[in-house]
């Protein structure tokens, strides 16, 4: 190799190592910089929309948990009644529930037999309706893996102010199945969900089985209950005139879209469903349809809509209306939604003074008579909201 070669390889390599010092090293992590802040300059906060109560209801639907499904049923209208007495700076918190089951052979092996039955929605209804189909079904408990399941499948709100709550029920050792305990904890506490366990049988077999695990992970309550329990029914002066108030509450509906008549028929069904479960659960629901902030549905009734959305009435295709409503003028149809909001409004005051006084006489009869339940799935959720909203300033009458 000639002179000449040798000095055109060395002054290649030399190249080669200049330019490989140059690149920055991906491997080393450069420590972090707080950003300087520039006197005058304009920081932009981020924007959240108004705060919400979200709560996912997650059920063991396996073998011997018939109880559990039963007080779910239940619980629901009464969950809701209270999360509808919550103000948030004084106004009334948009509600959304979801509710998954996990536990059932017939689910998905490779989803660890978790299934989610309905996102996140306003529609208590179609909620409840779908808690009346629950089946129980012998099968894989996997609970951590249900609940990391729900925080990743979820539409979780990002508003700091919001509050979002999981609530698992279950009666088997809890760390079944993959690991997802830890993963489950910090994706909780990064999307600022407090997540509780609710164990179906003794306090202190509850703990041997694991399930205060999430508690102490996060900002979560463990409780316990008797699945099988059955809350004690009291008979009012006021139950008789509550019923036929809801009948005519039912009347000021006006049906609209493709849906909308089922919805309506949903909605009568379900009345009677919960009234031959238990009369308590049937006022419960009552008067959960009596606080339009709880029970709204702008998305098939057309006075719920009007109110959301003044402006429906020149857009809707009039094809989609209720069958009373072909052939009517937009003057007359807004005339006809008008009479039923007023009439409407005035149904639920009066369901709402009466239910004031009966909530009132059974309190009073339970003192007189020293008599109550034990802790169910109504009294656990009940407290827990109560005891957690306050932590995001919500306040609750």
């Amino acid at each position: 190799m000639n002179r000449k070669s040798t000095l055109i390889i060395t002054l290649f390599c030399f190249i080669l190592v200049v330019n490989a010092f140059s690149q920055p090293n991906y491997h080393y992590r450069y420590p972090t910089r707080t950003p300087r802040t520039i006197p005058g300059a304009i920081h932009h906060q981020p924007v959240f929309n108004s705060p919400k109560i979200q709560a996912a209801i997650i059920l063991d639907v396996s073998n011997s948990m018939d109880g559990l499904i039963e007080q779910a049923k239940m619980q629901l209208w009464n969950m809701v009644t209270i999360m509808g007495r919550t103000t948030c700076s004084g106004a009334r918190p948009k509600i959304e529930i979801a509710l998954y089951e996990y536990g059932r052979t017939r689910n998905n092996p490779r989803r660890g037999y978790i299934r989610q039955l309905s996102g996140f929605t306003s529609n208590l209804d179609e909620l409840s309706s779908i808690l009346f189909n629950l089946t129980t079904d012998g099968g894989e408990e996997f609970a951590p893996q249900a609940i990391y399941t729900s925080l990743t499948e979820l539409e979780w709100d990002n508003n700091p102010s919001s509050y979002k709550t999981i609530f698992i029920s279950g009666n088997e050792r809890f760390l079944q199945g993959p690991d997802y305990i830890r993963r489950a904890c910090m994706l909780a506490k990064q999307k600022g969900v407090m997540v509780n366990a609710i164990f179906c049988g003794d306090r202190m077999e509850g703990v041997r089985l694991g399930w205060k695990e999430m508690q102490d992970c996060g900002e979560g309550r463990y409780s316990n209950i008797n699945q099988n329990e059955r809350a004690v029914e009291y008979e009012t002066p006021y139950d008789d005139e509550l019923m036929s108030l809801n009948e005519e509450l039912n009347n000021t509906y006006v049906y609209y879209g493709n849906q909308g008549r089922q919805h309506a028929n949903v909605q009568k069904e379900m009345d009677g469903k919960n009234k031959s479960m238990s009369k308590s659960a049937y006022v419960k629901r009552i008067e959960a349809k009596s606080n339009k902030s709880v029970y709204n549905n702008a998305e098939w009734d057309l006075v719920d809509k009007v109110e959301s959305n003044p402006d429906i009435l020149k857009k809707i295709d009039k094809r989609q209306l209720a069958d009373s409503l072909q052939g009517k003028s937009n003057a007359e149809i807004e005339k006809i939604v008008l009479k039923n909001a007023t009439k409407r409004a005035e149904i639920q005051k009066k369901i709402a003074e009466k239910t004031a006084k009966r909530n009132a006489y059974i309190a009073a009869q339970k003192i007189k008579s020293k008599q109550g339940s034990g802790a169910t799935l109504e009294t656990e959720i009940e407290k827990t909201i109560r005891e957690q909203s306050a932590t995001k300033g919500m306040k609750t009458e």
